[in-house]
Order: C-alpha cells, then structure tokens, then sequence
C-alpha cells in the first residue's frame, strides 16, 4: 500500500441512491473526512455515468468506500482509476461489484461481513428458541381460543431442553449461530464439506442426510453456489423428522420450495423463511397464511442502526489502510469460490 504523504488517502463513496443516508451518521463523515482526503457528500451512484465531478474524483482516488448498489468494478471503470489501490465494502458480499478485473490488477478488498453476520446470527438464534418454544402457532392459537386452555398437557412435546439443532455450514454467520448457541442446553451437529475439524462442543456430521433426520431444528447457511442448489431437497426433508423446523436466513435457492411446500400444508414440518426463491413469492403463494411458516422479507440481514455498526467497521479498515496496516477483514479472491 502506498497512502499518500498526509497518511490520508484519497477515497470515494460509491454506492446505491439512498443507501448513503441510512449507512453514514455525521459522526461518521466527520470521521472520515479525518481519516481520508474526501468529500462526504459526493456519492458516485454510477461510476459509468458522464458526471465530471465523480470522474474527476475516481481518477484520484486510492480507495473507494462501497455498499450496496455499487457499480460493478469492470475492466472499463478501472482504467478511470488509474491510482486505485483498495476497495472497502460497508456490506457483506461483494461478489456483486468486485470483478475479475480488481483481483487482476492486484486491489485489495475487505468486507463488513463480520459485522453484517451477527443480526443474521441473532435472528436465527431468536427463531431457533422460538421454534422449541412453539411460539408461533401457540400466539395464533391464543388468539383463537382467547380463553383458559390446558397449555401444560398440549405442549408435552414443546421446549428446547436437549433439543437438537442442525447448523448446515459453518459459515461466518454459521459459526456466530455456534457461538450464540452455546449457553443453552441444546445438542448441536454441523454439516459443512469443507470441515475436518468442527467447533468444540459441536458433533461434525458428514451426511446431510443424517443431519436433517437427527435434528428438531435445521438452519441454513451455506453460501449461494452452483454446488448448494436446492441442498435442501426432496431426500432431506423428507429425512427430518414429524414437527421440526427448516430456518433459511441464506438464500432462497438452497431449498427446493416445491418439495417443501407438502411438508407445510399437511403440517408435518414448520418453518422461518427469511429468505425464499423468487425473493418475491408470488401474491397467491401459501406461505403467506399457512399457520406454521414465519415468513419475513429478508429482515435477518442489517437494517436500521445496524447499518451503522457496518459502517463502523469499514472505517477500521479506512483508518487501518492510512496507517498502513493489513485489513482486518481482507477479502481473497480464492474466499469466494466457496463463499456468498
């Protein structure tokens, strides 16, 4: 890295419309501007539109601060930045934007994943817990009756005590799901082919299958792949066994929806859906009204303020590359062969 003579390096924000105003406080400009030689307020929405000001600053800048909606970084767009030497991404994935091209002329790229990983982790930890607890169909139920029930004698089957939860891969967000885990008295297995040795206190299983039909509760998180397609198919979920919960907070793909969908409408499988495939279920989709599907739209991820704790960490790695210091987090081209 060669920062410049100030150790602020010239940097850019390039990033989708609106995403700058939830991502960046003022306190967070303020920063910046001290950590980088940068205007806060120029935001290059499209690095391939005839904006003179944007072009101007991409020809100087060192670094480029991106989020989502960032233009992807082609061949084309680079030549514009002949002094570029780091993209910092203040969100997880950056397979959108990052393109052969970067890894060729040798930039560095870091990532906020670790920090986008843990409302992803948290959600599911909540829905994993919820899951024992049955507490989705016992509130629609409560509403229903709303009068005295025997709830001790219809939920003999209910509670997380010794229950068993399936992590299907280890994952950034996976592992945190682990971490999250283990103050409660919960068996945990863990599929993930790219794993010889599990986390301590976690039983490795090496057949998917074992682990769907072993486990109450089964979360995804593996990455989106040519090789996780519909992972989660006729085969496994067929395996787990009556009354358990399927929780996908990784993408849609990985499940096969037309062999899940028997299992809801008779009822033999719950499930948490933060994520399904198309993004969008079509308006007559029955995972919209079924009583034992929690569906979100794709809330898991950051939202709100912790937006913020993303931007946090891409500022760390502002303040890291002015002083000259490795990325905490530095993305390798070879992290995402196997990676979202």
């Amino acid at each position: 890295m060669h920062p410049t003579t100030d150790n602020r390096p010239s940097l850019l924000l390039a990033m989708g419309r609106g995403v700058p105003e939830r991502l960046l406080t003022d306190t967070h400009r303020t920063r910046l501007t001290r950590l980088a030689d940068t205007d806060p307020h120029l935001v290059a929405h499209d690095l391939t539109a005839p904006d003179t000001r944007v072009a101007a600053a991409l020809a100087e800048a060192e670094v480029l601060l991106t989020c989502w909606g960032a233009t992807p970084l082609t061949a084309e767009v680079l030549d514009r930045a002949p002094r570029l030497r780091a993209v910092v991404h203040a969100a997880g994935s950056v397979k959108h934007h990052i393109t052969d091209a970067c890894w060729e002329r040798g930039l560095r790229v870091t990532s906020a994943a670790a920090a986008n990983a843990l409302p992803v982790a948290e959600y599911t930890l909540a829905a994993i817990l919820f899951a024992g607890k049955r507490v989705l169909g016992s509130a629609q139920r409560y509403a229903e009756l709303r009068t005295d029930h025997a709830w001790l004698t219809e939920s003999t089957t209910w509670g997380n005590y010794r229950r068993t939860v399936g992590i299907v891969g280890a994952s950034r967000i996976g592992r945190r799901v682990v971490d999250l885990l283990r103050p409660f008295d919960l068996d945990i297995l863990l599929y993930d082919p790219y794993v010889d040795v599990p986390p301590p206190g976690v039983e490795l299983v090496t057949d998917l299958d074992e682990l769907c039909a072993r486990s109450t509760v089964v979360s995804v998180h593996a990455p989106q792949l040519p090789s996780t397609y519909r992972m989660i198919g006729a085969a496994q979920l067929a395996a787990m066994p009556d009354g358990a919960t399927l929780i996908n907070t990784a993408r849609g793909s990985l499940i096969d929806e037309e062999a899940l969908l028997p299992h809801l409408l008779t009822g033999r499988l719950h499930a948490t859906l933060d994520v399904t495939d198309p993004d969008l279920p079509p308006p007559d989709s029955p995972l919209y009204t079924l009583p034992n599907v929690l569906l979100t739209p794709h809330v898991a991820g950051s939202l709100g303020n912790e937006l913020h704790r993303m931007a946090d960490q891409a500022l760390e790695e502002v303040a890291r590359y002015a002083r000259g210091e490795p990325f905490a987090e530095e993305v390798r081209a070879s992290d995402l062969q196997r990676s979202a």
